[in-house]
């Protein structure tokens, strides 16, 4: 039996310049973190004494005989793609899906973690988030940006980097106290409307087309976050207010990335004394992170207490094997 555990990720600055249809003219960059919520991936062989060769266990249960026969596009493609069959799968994670986090990503990055140790093959993070970027991107032909895969196979804070030649990693050189302190400022809540990225993400791609000054904005606030993150004198207010700033763009991009509810909710917790924030993941629905000085947590929390808090620490460790039996 193998068992993989894949960190969830929320992305602070760069979102959309990931996208291959933009970074390949312009590059691209994000500033991300792992945290502690997980994706569970346990995998292991049948044998042929069972009337079925697959069973799959998710949100749903599925038995079939042909890997053509599973509903799940990113097991079935993983499979076909890797020629395996007689397997059980199981799945299990700290959060609901379609919450903005990555979720789907970090399956996919654990998934291809624990086949390719089923079969006895070591793969670097690097090769584990190529592998999945083409798995969803290719094989599933699922639209969207490269950014969730990286993020969940490396693990970390991390500013990452897009150009027509790839894509280079670089944890932010922020000090663990400083990290810390950014750490105990952000509050983040679950909305509870869920929504498949991917369905936001090709009115995001299509209207790309239409945006690239705003993209290109958005790309700046990348340096300019992490000017703020590793310079000790500057205040990590200053990360906040900018959070604002880029959810303001964010959401002229497509009218889909937010609504009415989205945007009351956001506008009670600014007024109860968040700084700024954003919606993270694709839009629609998902979870709501905000930059909130200590003293207004409980204000915060008050105002927003018909959602659920989602509580965290940052993570570094990204995709790993925490079972090999």
């Amino acid at each position: 039996m193998i068992i993989s555990k894949t960190p969830v990720r929320m992305s602070f600055f760069g979102g959309g310049t990931d996208f291959p249809e933009f970074y390949r003219e312009y590059g691209g960059a994000v500033i991300s973190t792992t945290f502690d919520k997980y994706c569970h991936v346990n995998v292991r062989e049948i044998p042929d004494v069972f009337d079925f060769k697959t069973v799959l266990s998710y949100a749903q249960i599925e038995k079939v005989n042909s890997v053509d026969e599973i509903r799940h596009p990113a097991i079935r493609n993983a499979m076909k793609w890797l020629g395996l069959e007689r397997i059980a799968l199981n799945y299990d994670a700290d959060l609901p899906s379609k919450t903005g986090l990555g979720t789907s990503s970090s399956f996919s990055v654990g998934m291809l973690n624990a086949l390719y140790t089923m079969q006895g093959i070591t793969k670097t993070k690097r090769e584990l988030a190529d592998d999945a970027i083409y798995l969803e991107r290719t094989l599933c032909a699922e639209d969207g940006g490269v950014q969730d895969q990286i993020a969940a196979a490396f693990g970390g804070f991390n500013r990452i980097d897009f150009s027509e030649n790839g894509y280079t990693v670089s944890p932010v050189d922020i000090s663990e106290e400083r990290k810390q302190k950014l750490n105990n400022n952000l509050l983040m809540f679950f909305t509870g409307l869920s929504r498949f990225s991917f369905e936001i993400q090709k009115t995001t791609k299509a209207a790309m087309y239409g945006k690239t000054a705003e993209l290109l904005e958005m790309l700046k606030m990348v340096e300019i976050a992490e000017k703020i993150l590793v310079d000790p004198s500057a205040s990590l207010d200053s990360f906040g207010r900018l959070l604002n700033e880029t959810w303001l763009l964010k959401r002229s991009i497509n009218s889909r990335i937010s609504s009415d509810y989205i945007d009351s909710r956001y506008k009670m917790a600014v007024d109860a004394g968040a700084l700024g924030g954003k919606l993270l993941g694709a839009g629609g629905g998902g979870c709501l992170l905000f930059y909130v000085p200590e003293e207004y947590h409980s204000s915060v929390r008050s105002a927003l207490s018909d959602m659920y808090e989602v509580s965290f620490r940052f993570e570094n460790d990204g995709t790993q094997i925490i079972c090999k039996d």
